[in-house]
C-alpha cells in the first residue's frame, strides 16, 4: 500500500507539469507559446537526467556531516520497490522546482540559457538545500544539519517553491525585464488565453493533493486532514487577493485569483500535517496579503517577474515554512522544541535555504552569461520567441507575412489565404472584406476625379463671368486662379500673379504675418482671416493704394476630405465703407463737440465687454462744477465754447484707444481700454483733474473748469453699459459731496448708500404728511453758573421700519433737494405749536434756537412764512433763534444778508453756526447781522487738551467779544472742556455735560416745571 500511495501522489504532482504549461502558455503572449511548451518539456527531461545521476545522491545519500550526500548515484538498480517508489515521488518534487524559473523569465529567456539554469538548479541547488532539511526522509539515521536543529518543511515550501523562487529571483534581476514592461505609455497584454490559465491552475491545485497528502509517504489517517487543510488554505488565498486586488483597483483581476490561491497552496505546504483547519485558513488569508503586497513590490522596484513565480513561490514559502512554528500543533512536528526555539530553528532554516539558493544561482548565472547569451535580442523578442528560438510558425504569422507582401507589391486584389474554424482566419476573412471595400473606394474616387474635371470646366465659366473677384491659392498661399473681375480690381494680369504669394502681393505689410499665421493655420484661428466667414480688412491694388475689402474664404477638397486648396471671393467696398462712415458719423457724434455721443459710447462699452471680456476696461464720468453759473452770467456762447475746450483737453490727455463722448449738457464720459492696474486709474484720474483746472479765457475773463469725476470698474461679468455708466454717475455725486474738483471710484457702499438716499426721500416726502414719524427734542444752553438761558430744537425721525434715523444721514439728502425747506417748515412750525402750548400752560419761555437751511434763506417765501407762523401762534420773534452754517452765507452774501435783515425786523435772534469749519471771512462777518457765534464742536473736543484747538477757540470767543457778539461753545462733554472755555471768557454752553437732548414732555418736566 505504501508503494502504490506514493507512486499514485507521484503522478498527481506529474499532472502539476501539465498545470505549469497551460498556466504559463495561457498567461505569455502568443507569439511565445511554443518556446514556453518546449522549455517545460525540457526542463522536466533534464532535470530527471540530472537528478537520477547525482542529484537524488547528493539530496539523500549518505550524509557528509549533515551539508550533502554521498551514495546513491545512478539510482534504482540494486533498489527496493519503496525505495524506487520514493525516488520517483521526489523526482516529481525536482521537477516541480526546476519548472518554476520558466514562468519567472517568460518571453525573453533563451532555451539554451534556460536549460544551463535547469542544471544549476536540478545539480547543485535543490539537492544540496533539500539534503539540509530531508536527508532522513529516505534514510531515518541520514540527519541534514538543518534537520538537527529541528527544522520543519513537511513537504516543501522552502526546500520545494522558496528554492525555485530564489533562483527564478536571481535569474529576473540578471536577465532584466521584457521590452516595455515598465513603460507607462503601453501596458504588455494579461495574457493570451486566461481559460488556459485558469485550467492549468485547477491541475496544479489538483497536483498539489498529491503533493501534500504523499509527502506522508504512506496513506494513513493524516491524509485527509492534509488535503483538508490544503484545500482552506487555497480558497482563502484566493479570495483574500482578490478582494485586495478590488480594494484598491475596483474591479477583479483573474490573474490575482489563480496566483492567491497558489499562494495559499505554498504557505500550507511546510505545515499543512500539523495544522487544523482554521489555522489553515488564517495562514491562507496571509499568504493573499504577502502575494498582493510582494506583486507590488516587485514593480516597484521594475523586477520583471512574468508569472508572479517570487511572490508566489519565494515570499509565500517563507512565510508557509515560519507559519509552522506559530500555528502547528508542537507534539505533532516531535521536535521536542518551545514555539520560540522552533521558530528560531525555523527561520534558520528559511535564512540558510533562501540564502544559499540566490547567491550560488546568481553566480553560476552569472557566470554561465560569460559564455552563452541568457537574453534573446531585441528584434527576437519582437519578433517572438516561437519564430527566433524554434523556427516555429503559426498561423498568425503566416497572415501577417501574407499582410506585408501586399503592403510591399501594392497589389491589393487578391485576399489572403483563410483558414476556417480559427480566429485568425476570421481575422483574414475581416481583412479580405476590407481590402474589396478600398478597391469599390478606389474605383469611385476615379469616377469621381473624372466628375471633378468636369465641373471644374463649369466652374472656369462662372469664374470668367462673377463681378466679384475670385482668387484661388494654394496652402503657401501662391496664386493658382485669378478671374478677370480681380485683374480689373488689382490692376494685374493673370499672368503675372500666377505661382505668386497672394499675401505678397495683396496684403498690407501690417498685417502679413497675421494673414500667413492664419493661412498655417487653414483660416482656423480666432485671429485673422477666417474660413467660411465675411472677413473685413484693407488689401493693396498694384499701385500700392489700399481699399476696404470683403473677404469670404471657401475650400475646394477635389474629391477628398484633406483641403487642397482655397477659394477667395473679394469683393471692394470702398463706395460702401464711405457711406457707412458718413451716417455713422451722423448717427455717433455730438454736433457741438465732434465727440462721440451717448448712443455710441453705450454701443463701445457694450462690444468691449462682449468680445474682449471687459478686462482693463474703466468707465470716468465727469461732471463741470457751476457750469450753470457761466451760463448764465456769460452766455451760452460761452458756454459752449468752453465745452469744445473740455473736448480738446479730454483728447490731450487720453489714448487713440479710448473713447470720449459728451453725455449731455456740461458731462462728459471717457471709455479707458487699457488699464491694467488700479494705480494707472488714479494717475489717469489726476491727469484729466491737472488739465481741467488749466484756466481758460471766455468773454475777456479768466475762467477756471473745476470737475467732479465718478469712475466705475468692470469687476463682475453680469454688469452691462448701462449699469457701468449709472456707477460711474453714482460715484461722480459722491464726488460732488466730497467737495467737488476731485475724483471717487465706485464701490458697493457707494450704490447701497445711493438707494437708501432714494429711498429715504420717498419716505421723508411721507414723513412730512404725518404727525407721528417727524418730532423735535431739545437741548439746553447754559451760562457759566449752569443757569438755562435757552434750548435749541433738534429734529429726529422715527422711521416705522429702521427706527430712530440720524439727522447726519437725512439732513445732507434733504439738502440736495428741495425736501430741506419742507423740512424747515415743518420744524417751524413744530417749534412754534410747543411754545405756544408751553405758553398757554403757563410756563415761562426759554428761547429756542432752530438750524436753517441755505436753501430756505435765500428762498423768496421765507420771511412771509415765519411771520406767518408768528401771528398764528401767538410768539413773540424775541424767542426765536436761526442758526445758519457758516459756509452758506458765502454762497450768496448779498441774498443772504438781504434775507437776514428782514428775519431781524422780526426781532429773530441770527447765529453763525459750526464757525470755524467754513471759510471764515471778516469782511463778510462784520456785514452780517448776527448776534451769535457758535464754536464748533470739532474744535472744543480737544480744546483742554491740544493747544491748536485751544488757540481757535480763544480766538473766536477774542473775536466774539470784539464784534460785540455772543460766543456759545457747543458739544461740552467734559468739566475740564467747560471748566477752560469759561476761563477763556464764553458765556453759554451747549452739550452733554449738561443736558441732553430731551422730549417736549421731558423738557417741559425738567426745565420749564423748575423755572417756575
Amino acid at each position: 500500500m505504501t508503494e502504490s500511495w506514493l507512486l499514485i501522489s507521484a503522478f498527481m504532482v506529474f499532472i502539476m507539469q501539465a498545470g505549469f504549461l497551460c498556466l504559463e502558455t495561457g498567461k505569455i503572449r502568443s507569439k511565445n507559446s511554443i518556446n514556453v511548451a518546449a522549455k517545460n518539456i525540457s526542463d522536466f527531461i533534464l532535470s530527471t537526467i540530472v537528478f537520477w545521476l547525482f542529484g537524488f545522491a547528493l539530496m539523500f545519500g549518505d550524509s557528509y556531516n549533515g551539508w550533502f550526500g554521498t551514495s546513491e548515484f545512478f539510482f534504482g538498480e540494486e533498489n527496493t520497490p519503496y525505495q524506487i517508489s520514493f525516488f520517483v515521488f521526489q523526482l516529481m518534487f525536482c521537477g516541480t522546482a526546476a519548472t518554476l524559473l520558466s514562468g519567472a523569465v517568460a518571453e525573453r529567456m533563451t532555451f539554451v540559457g534556460y536549460l544551463w539554469i535547469t542544471v544549476i538548479l536540478a545539480a547543485f541547488i535543490y539537492p544540496i538545500a533539500g539534503h539540509w532539511a530531508w536527508a532522513s526522509f529516505f534514510n531515518p539515521e541520514n540527519l541534514g544539519w538543518l534537520q538537527k536543529l529541528g527544522f520543519v518543511d513537511f513537504a516543501g515550501s522552502t526546500v520545494v517553491h522558496s528554492v525555485g523562487g530564489s533562483v527564478a529571483l536571481a535569474a529576473v534581476i540578471i536577465i532584466g525585464p521584457r521590452i516595455g514592461r515598465f513603460d507607462n505609455k503601453h501596458d504588455l497584454p494579461a495574457g493570451s488565453n486566461l481559460p488556459l490559465t485558469v485550467l492549468g491552475a485547477l491541475f496544479l491545485w489538483l497536483g498539489w493533493f498529491g503533493f501534500n497528502g504523499g509527502s506522508t509517504l504512506t496513506f494513513d489517517d493524516n491524509v485527509p486532514i492534509i488535503i483538508l487543510n490544503t484545500f482552506i488554505s487555497a480558497v482563502w488565498g484566493g479570495l483574500v487577493s482578490s478582494i485586495c486586488h478590488y480594494y484598491f483597483k475596483r474591479f477583479i483581476d483573474v490573474t490575482y485569483i489563480l496566483n492567491g490561491v497558489l499562494a495559499g497552496l505554498v504557505a500550507i505546504t511546510a505545515g499543512c500535517f500539523a495544522m487544523s483547519p482554521a489555522d489553515s485558513a488564517i495562514i491562507g488569508s496571509i499568504a493573499g496579503l504577502i502575494l498582493y503586497a510582494g506583486t507590488h513590490l516587485l514593480e516597484k522596484l521594475k523586477l520583471d517577474d512574468a508569472l508572479g513565480v517570487v511572490p508566489v513561490h519565494l515570499f509565500a514559502g517563507i512565510w508557509g515554512t515560519l507559519a509552522v512554528a506559530l500555528f502547528a500543533d508542537l507534539a505533532a512536528l516531535e521536535t521536542g522544541l518551545s514555539r520560540s526555539e522552533q521558530f528560531l530553528s525555523q527561520l534558520t532554516g528559511v535564512a540558510a535555504i533562501n540564502i544559499y539558493s540566490f547567491v550560488a544561482s546568481f553566480a553560476l548565472i552569472k557566470l554561465v552569461s560569460i559564455f552563452i547569451n541568457l537574453r534573446v535580442t531585441p528584434e527576437q523578442e519582437m519578433l517572438g520567441m516561437n519564430i527566433s528560438e524554434h523556427r516555429a510558425s503559426t498561423e498568425l504569422i503566416d497572415l501577417l507575412g501574407t499582410m506585408k507582401k501586399q503592403q510591399d507589391g501594392g497589389e491589393f486584389s487578391s485576399p489572403v489565404p483563410v483558414e476556417p474554424f480559427t480566429e485568425v482566419g476570421q481575422i483574414a476573412q475581416q481583412y479580405n472584406q476590407v481590402i474589396n471595400r478600398v478597391n469599390n473606394e478606389i474605383t469611385q474616387r476615379d469616377e469621381a476625379i473624372h466628375n471633378f474635371k468636369a465641373s471644374e470646366k463649369r466652374k472656369s465659366a462662372i469664374l470668367n463671368s462673377s463681378m466679384d473677384s475670385i482668387i484661388s491659392i494654394d496652402f503657401d498661399g501662391k496664386i493658382i486662379e485669378f478671374n478677370p473681375a480681380a485683374e480689373k480690381t488689382f490692376g494685374y494680369l493673370k499672368d503675372y500673379v500666377l505661382n505668386r504669394s497672394f499675401i505678397d502681393l495683396f496684403i498690407d505689410p501690417s498685417e502679413q504675418e497675421a494673414v500667413t499665421n492664419s493661412l498655417k493655420h487653414k483660416f482656423s484661428e480666432s485671429q485673422g482671416l477666417l474660413y467660411n466667414r465675411r472677413n473685413t480688412t484693407f488689401l493693396r491694388r498694384s499701385s500700392g493704394e489700399k481699399f476696404p475689402a470683403e473677404i469670404t474664404i471657401t475650400g475646394a477638397s477635389l474629391g477628398s476630405q484633406l483641403k487642397n486648396e482655397f477659394t477667395l471671393h473679394i469683393r471692394d467696398t470702398t463706395r460702401q465703407t464711405k457711406l457707412r462712415d458718413k451716417l455713422k458719423h451722423l448717427a455717433y457724434s455730438d454736433p457741438l463737440t465732434g465727440l462721440y455721443n451717448r448712443t455710441y459710447l453705450i454701443e463701445s462699452i457694450q462690444n468691449t465687454i462682449t468680445e474682449q471680456e471687459a478686462e482693463g476696461l474703466a468707465v470716468l464720468f465727469m461732471d463741470l462744477d457751476h457750469f450753470k453759473n457761466i451760463n448764465d452770467t456769460l452766455g451760452h456762447a460761452a458756454g459752449d465754447k468752453l465745452l469744445r475746450e473740455v473736448a480738446e483737453r479730454l483728447t490731450q490727455v487720453t489714448e487713440s484707444s479710448d473713447v470720449i463722448a459728451r453725455w449731455g449738457g456740461d458731462e462728459f464720459v471717457v471709455l479707458l481700454n487699457q488699464i491694467s492696474k488700479i494705480d494707472e486709474i488714479h494717475a489717469k484720474a489726476n491727469q484729466v483733474l491737472q488739465q481741467m483746472r488749466e484756466p481758460i479765457t471766455l468773454e475777456g475773463r479768466e475762467i477756471n473748469i473745476p470737475t467732479s469725476i465718478g469712475i466705475s470698474l468692470y469687476t463682475e461679468s453680469q454688469l452691462d453699459a448701462s449699469k457701468l455708466i449709472q456707477q460711474a454717475d453714482i460715484a461722480m455725486y459722491h464726488a460732488k459731496q466730497a467737495g467737488r474738483d476731485n475724483y471717487q471710484i465706485f464701490n458697493q457702499e457707494m450704490m447701497t448708500k445711493s438707494v437708501r438716499q432714494f429711498n429715504f426721500e420717498q419716505e421723508m416726502k411721507k414723513a412730512l404728511q404725518v404727525d407721528d414719524q417727524i418730532h423735535m427734542v431739545y437741548q439746553s444752553k447754559v451760562d457759566n453758573n449752569k443757569a438755562v438761558t435757552g434750548l435749541e430744537a433738534l429734529i429726529r425721525w422715527h422711521h416705522p421700519v429702521e427706527g430712530l434715523i440720524s439727522p447726519a444721514e437725512f439732513i445732507p439728502l434733504a439738502e440736495e433737494s428741495n425736501l430741506i425747506i419742507n423740512i424747515d417748515r415743518k420744524v417751524i412750525k413744530v417749534v412754534l405749536q410747543q411754545l405756544n402750548q408751553w405758553q398757554q400752560e403757563g410756563f415761562s419761555l426759554y428761547p429756542v434756537s432752530i438750524n436753517l437751511s441755505g436753501k430756505h434763506l435765500v428762498s423768496d417765501d421765507l420771511i412771509s412764512f415765519v411771520q406767518e407762523q408768528l401771528n398764528t401762534y401767538q410768539i413773540d420773534g424775541s424767542l426765536i433763534e436761526f442758526e445758519i452754517t457758516e459756509g452758506v452765507l458765502l454762497t450768496d452774501i448779498e441774498r443772504s444778508i438781504e434775507a437776514m435783515t428782514a428775519l431781524k425786523s422780526l426781532d429773530i435772534t441770527l447765529s453763525v453756526d459750526d464757525f470755524g469749519t467754513g471759510y471764515s471771512s471778516l469782511n463778510y462777518l462784520k456785514r452780517l447781522p448776527i448776534d451769535v457765534l457758535k464754536i464748533d464742536r470739532s474744535f472744543v473736543d480737544e480744546c483742554a487738551n491740544t493747544i491748536e484747538d485751544g488757540q481757535i477757540c480763544a480766538t473766536v470767543i477774542n473775536l466774539a467779544q470784539n464784534l460785540g457778539l455772543e460766543a456759545v461753545a457747543e458739544g461740552v462733554e467734559t468739566a475740564e472742556q467747560w471748566q477752560f472755555l469759561a476761563s477763556k471768557g464764553c458765556e453759554i454752553f451747549q452739550g452733554y455735560y449738561f443736558n441732553k437732548p430731551m422730549s417736549a414732555e421731558d423738557t417741559e418736566l425738567k426745565l420749564l416745571s423748575k423755572q417756575n
